[in-house]
This record gives C-alpha cells, sequence and structure tokens, in this order.
C-alpha cells in the first residue's frame, strides 16, 4: 500500500477532490489517499507552497504529494512531477512545490507530456483529474518517473522571504494565516530561546510578547510563540490574531529586544 496525499484550493463542497480520488483508486486501488488540506484561498500559490512545506515531510518514504492550486490551468504553465530522495511530488510547474523541494535532494524533474498516462479526454480546466491524479497512482504503483515525459533541468521557485537580523531586532513577515487566526512568520524559532523580552512589532505598532505557549497569557490576549512547523506565530489566546491586527499575508513584522 502506497501513499497519496492531496494539498488543494478546491474545498469539499463540490465534487473535485472526490473525483480525483476516484480516479487514483481506479488505477491504484490499494492506495491510501491523505487530505493534507482542500482549504487553501483559492487561487493562493504561496498558501499551498507553504501548507505542503510544512505537512509533507511527516508521511513514510516513498509518499507521492500533490499540490494543485492552479490558476493558470490549461494556459502555459507546465505540469511536472519530481523525484527527490525520498518522496514524488506531482503538482503545476507554478511554484507551489518549491517550498516543499527546497528541503529535498532532486533526482529528476519530469515535463508530465505523455498523454498515455493521462485520464482522456483532458480538460483544460480540471487538470488535477485528467492530469495530476492519475500519474500519481501510477507513480504509486511503482511507475518509473521517466516513462511520464522529457528531463527538465529546474523548476519554477517561489521566492522564499528571508528575514533580516539587524543589532537588537529580526525583520519578517507573515507567510500564512491558518483557520484559527494564527499570523504565521518567517523567523525562524531556533535562536529566539536565548534572548529575552522579546517583543514583536507590526510597522511601528507593538503586538505582543513572545512566549512558550498560547496560554501563557490570559484569555483574549495577544502572544507570539515558536510554532510547530519552525517559525514564529503571532495568536491570540482564544480568538484570532488576523482580525485583531488585520494581519495578512506579505504583511511585514519584526522582533524587539533590549
Amino acid at each position: 500500500m502506497q501513499i497519496i496525499t492531496l494539498t488543494t484550493d478546491f474545498g469539499t463542497k463540490d465534487w473535485f477532490v472526490g473525483t480525483m480520488k476516484g480516479v487514483i483508486l481506479g488505477i491504484a486501488p490499494r492506495a491510501a489517499i491523505v487530505d493534507l488540506t482542500h482549504e487553501i484561498p483559492a487561487g493562493d500559490i504561496r498558501a499551498g507552497a507553504f501548507a505542503l512545506a510544512a505537512g509533507y515531510r511527516f508521511f513514510p518514504e516513498g509518499t507521492v504529494h500533490v499540490a494543485v492550486i492552479d490558476p493558470g490551468v490549461g494556459g502555459a504553465r507546465k505540469a511536472i512531477a519530481v523525484q527527490t530522495a525520498n518522496y514524488h511530488f506531482v503538482g503545476p510547474d507554478n511554484g507551489v512545490l518549491s517550498w516543499a523541494l527546497a528541503k529535498e535532494k532532486i533526482k529528476s524533474v519530469r515535463w508530465l507530456k505523455n498523454s498515455d498516462n493521462f485520464l482522456q479526454p483532458i480538460s483544460q480546466t480540471f487538470h488535477g483529474r485528467d492530469i495530476f491524479a492519475p500519474v500519481a497512482a501510477h507513480l504509486s504503483c511503482g511507475a518509473l518517473i521517466r516513462k511520464f515525459g522529457p528531463a527538465q533541468k529546474d523548476f519554477v521557485r517561489l521566492r522564499w522571504p528571508q528575514p533580516r537580523v539587524r543589532r537588537n531586532r529580526i525583520e519578517g513577515e507573515v507567510v500564512f494565516v491558518d483557520r484559527f487566526g494564527n499570523a504565521m512568520t518567517n523567523i525562524e524559532n531556533g535562536g529566539l530561546n536565548t534572548r529575552r523580552d522579546l517583543e514583536i512589532f507590526a510597522g511601528p505598532k507593538r503586538l505582543c510578547q513572545v512566549k512558550a505557549f498560547y496560554q501563557s497569557v490570559p484569555a483574549g490576549h495577544a502572544v507570539a510563540v515558536p510554532g510547530s512547523n519552525g517559525f514564529l506565530e503571532i495568536a491570540v489566546n482564544g480568538g484570532s490574531a488576523a482580525k485583531r491586527f488585520g494581519l495578512k499575508i506579505g504583511d511585514r513584522v519584526h522582533i524587539r529586544w533590549r
């Protein structure tokens, strides 16, 4: 039994995710399909890239990861499959795979051109069903990646916003907002424990202190904590930091210390 994960912006109200699973099971009936998430904001490639990068490495070696946040479906963007030392990744070549692949040893990148492996006829609006799902299923059954199309040297890479370290501050930005309204930043947890009296700001506005966990502050109060994904996140105990402070992806934040 092989594992296939799905990360999409399809939601669960429509038939899209279920149809992809049907295609996979028609080819690989013993596959275990895991929904990483289907609640990525529509067309938000960066959010999809972050979610995939946050979750993919907790799956067993050999897992096939499919990510479909694909506003360019039917257009000029390529469809690709990537083999790394530990996994396969399948999706549009628009950067959605790139933050996960940045942590992997790349063995092969293939442009998905061999239509013998696709569902026919191919819709120009639903490559998740017609291209990515069947390719993932064939890979999970042991198909060699070279059979899916020609090799290409690289893939589209989203820029990862690197935090800047100043004399008494680290400057970063919000890279994801989860369903609880926690605003996750690009500031890594490592090194923060060596500093005391850390405070986080959005522009000139002080938001909160950095503490160890959510309930380090009373209910309704804001706090920044080292997140489980390895990055500092801004939260409200029992509430939404995104709503409280109007935080969204791309907003600049910084940590100060004395």
